[in-house]
This record gives structure tokens, sequence and C-alpha cells, in this order.
């Protein structure tokens, strides 16, 4: 996963249909995706792991550090000095992988490992963006 240097900031404020009476409608892409800003940042997937529960290759995610984590969330962890995007197995202290092609990992007492936060959100880019080229930071997923 690479972080993305970048506050998450996108606000639309409604569009207009030709097809149907204009109505403005207040959304901003903060308020919908981000909860708590100040404990919150955006990484990019990197690898195909997590590819059954719809996250590839490139995909945002949104990481929020103020969410208690819970059994079989998806998180961001450093283990042993990589950033990871897996699914935590808390009861047996499992580390899993959403694809065949990877096995579980144990988390062992004397692996370097800490959650930095639980992915709330993600979004998948249909056209690349300059916004994602700059900057690095990879988080394998």
């Amino acid at each position: 996963m690479k972080v993305i240097p970048i506050s998450a900031c996108a606000g639309i404020t409604g569009f207009e249909s030709p097809a149907a009476d204009y109505k403005q409608l207040p959304l901003s892409l903060d308020e919908l995706l981000v909860e708590h800003p100040s404990a919150t940042f955006i990484g990019q997937a990197s690898g195909n792991s997590m590819q059954n529960i719809g996250i590839f290759d490139g995909d945002i995610l949104i990481v929020d550090r103020h969410v208690s984590v819970k059994n079989q969330d998806v998180i961001v962890a450093n283990y042993n000095g990589c950033f990871v995007c897996k699914i935590i197995d808390t009861y047996r202290r499992l580390l899993l992988s959403a694809s065949d092609e990877h096995l579980p990992v144990t988390i062992h007492e004397y692996d370097q490992f800490s959650v930095e936060g639980v992915v709330v959100r993600s979004i998948r880019c249909h056209r690349p963006s300059p916004l994602l080229t700059k900057g690095t930071g990879q988080v394998e997923s």
C-alpha cells in the first residue's frame, strides 16, 4: 500500500439533470468517507492478496485509527517493518489474505507488530490520477 500524501478533501454540492427538476443536494465526500478526520489516513493497495473481498491493486484505502479493531476486520498493520493490508483473526493471532494464493501468517510474540488502523472504505479509480503518482510508501495487500 502506498500512503498518499494529500488530505481527503473533495466536496460535491450536487449536479443538474436535464431529465429532472434540479435540486441541490449537499454531498461532501469528506463527510461520506471520513468519520474521524484527525485519525484517518489514505493509502493505496499494492498486490492481489485482498482481491476476493474487493480490494484490488491500486485501490484507495481509507484507514481509520480511531475505530476499535474487531475480529475479521480488514486492517493496515506494521508487520516486521512492512505495511500490510490483511484480515485479522484476533482469536488465533493470524493475518489472513483474501486470496487462495496466500497462506495465513501467524503473529508471534517475537514479531514486530502493530495495527495502524482499520480499513473502513476502499475506492477504485477507473482512470489514473496524477495525484496518485506522487509520493511513495508502498503497503502490500
